[in-house]
């Protein structure tokens, strides 16, 4: 083992000397001692030609040299666009997700073992040769006995070794970095790489993303904007997933697209719309809807479907972490910096005794030469990038479910935009964030939270349920006889919602408290009579 990890070394440096990467570590400002020991290194006294090729083009080329895992890491560094220069993000963008199949004969070892089973056994047919092969797994067309067309993903063998090992050597540069200058600090290297290990390792469980695609499914089931292939839970592993065959157009073949009269103008609003529907309606997001994961069906050009796959990658946000980004984003397009300011303070993310006045200043500094652009021009995703740019400036803490949130938003509105260049991404978001926070504040809203949050209390949970029952009732529809226990239920229900009032007043906006104080009221006088 030891000696693979010496080997593994000398490969990387081997790298770094082909890129010269360690000419762009050289360019910081570093330590006195680091410098020394720079000029103390053998291949830096040999004469060396000056490379044709930009930072960003080296380091892109030096991670693909070194194989999947750092490719997989470059790429997920590429979303990091708060923490990286442009010029490097945009270069390690361009990292291919394909690289060489293993052997086929490995592959069906891997899933005989998995299932128990020759594949002749499960499979009536099964494709050797992989449809596609990337950095964790590669993917096989097969058919069910039954007849019906699947996919095998299956993940590459031997492979948890070789993470861990390039994972220990990415670690080490990272500490490395962090000590040699304040610019590589600030870039937070450590923090970055203990974010790709939590990716790389969630990802060589093929349930968890067979889990995933189940619950986007059911979110989406019936809808006219999004399909998600079947899961066939019987054959899923680990190691292995199999799902339904999709057939459809790359989302990026707009030759094909507009072959078959592909209505663009709405295929582009609902890319947007599917965002926002998984963001704020289901809290449960595909944070991995690169061009390669999203197809167009064949179906119904005029009423086309979006049909995603590989759901490895999934975001999702609190209650409270919604309700700040629907008004950043509301207060964004009003204008209202001072708001924007205030609402960052108040959810904490950034530090309560930051000085409102000075981050409402730089927040104006930011956006104002954006929104001296057309609406349609404005991108949600920049928007997002300049702001987190500017609050890391108040110490601002970066969390994860955010940044897939802004990788996620500017893949899809990249996407739209390519769809439909005249793409107005605020008119079609617009009327559903406001129809989401109306609903927010609803009264019958309200007490579906109270009835959820009184879990604990079996009693009010109860009385929470036998309201909305009787809400939920058509008009037409003869109300039970109460009783004095119900009016006596609905009573303590009334206050309770009251005293709820109360405890919202304080802790959120003062949109929502009153509803709690009508609603309650209005019941405890309802029952009164």
């Amino acid at each position: 083992m030891k000696l693979l990890a010496v080997r593994r070394l000398l490969r990387i440096q081997r790298v770094v000397i082909r890129y010269q990467l360690d000419e762009l570590l050289f360019a910081l400002h570093l330590p006195l001692w680091m410098r020394v020991l720079g000029a103390l290194l053998p291949w830096r006294w040999l004469p060396r030609k000056p490379l044709a090729l930009t930072r960003g083009e080296r380091l892109r080329l030096a991670l693909e040299d070194l194989g999947p895992i750092f490719i997989k890491f470059g790429q997920l560094l590429s979303t990091r666009r708060d923490l990286l220069p442009p010029d490097i993000a945009d270069e390690l963008a361009r990292l291919q997700d394909q690289v060489p199949p293993f052997p086929a004969a490995e592959s069906v070892a891997r899933i005989e073992q998995q299932l128990g089973a020759k594949v002749g056994d499960v499979f009536a047919r099964f494709e050797t040769e992989p449809m596609a092969s990337a950095s964790i797994a590669q993917v096989h067309a097969a058919t069910l006995k039954s007849g019906e067309e699947v996919v095998v993903k299956v993940i590459r063998p031997n492979l948890r070794p070789t993470i861990r090992q390039d994972l220990a050597w990415l670690f080490l540069l990272a500490r490395l970095a962090e000590k040699a200058s304040a610019e590589a600090r600030r870039l937070r290297p450590v923090e970055v790489v203990s974010d790709y290990e939590k990716t790389i390792f969630d990802e060589l469980d093929l349930l968890r993303e067979a889990a995933n695609a189940s619950q986007l499914r059911r979110n989406f089931d019936g809808s006219p904007l999004l399909y998600v292939p079947q899961v066939h839970w019987d054959l899923c592993r680990p190691k292995v997933l199999v799902m339904e065959r999709i057939y459809g157009i790359q989302v990026t073949d707009l030759a094909t697209l507009a072959d078959q009269r592909t209505d663009m103008k709405l295929l582009a609003e609902r890319g947007v719309e599917i965002f926002f529907t998984q963001v704020f309606r289901d809290s449960f997001f595909h944070a991995d809807m690169h061009p390669g994961n999203i197809f167009v069906s064949t179906r119904t050009p005029w009423n086309p479907q979006y049909i995603a796959i590989d759901c490895g990658i999934i975001g999702s946000l609190t209650p409270e972490d919604q309700d700040y980004l629907a008004r950043n984003l509301i207060a964004f397009f009003k204008r209202d910096y001072r708001k924007v300011a205030q609402l960052h303070i108040d959810s904490g993310w950034v530090p309560a005794d930051t000085k409102v006045n000075d981050f409402e200043a730089a927040i104006r500094t930011v956006c104002e030469p954006i929104f001296e652009k057309p609406l349609k021009d404005i991108s949600f995703g920049q928007l997002l990038l300049r702001l987190f740019q500017t609050a890391r400036r108040f110490n601002m803490e970066i969390q994860p479910q955010l940044v897939l949130l802004q990788k996620t938003l500017l893949n899809i509105e990249g996407l739209g935009r390519q769809l439909y260049p005249d793409l107005d991404l605020w008119s079609t978001a617009q009327p559903f964030l406001e129809r989401w926070m109306r609903e927010r504040i609803s009264p019958l809203q309200l007490l579906r939270n109270l009835q959820s949050q009184a879990e604990q209390v079996p009693h009010l949970s109860q009385m929470a349920r036998d309201t909305l029952e009787r809400l939920s009732l058509p008009a037409s529809a003869p109300a039970a006889p109460a009783t004095a226990n119900g009016h006596r239920s609905l009573r303590l229900l009334g206050a309770a919602l009251i005293a709820g009032g109360v405890s919202q007043g304080i802790t959120l906006s003062l949109l929502a408290w009153p509803a709690w104080l009508m609603l309650g009221g209005g019941l405890y006088l309802i029952v009164r009579r």
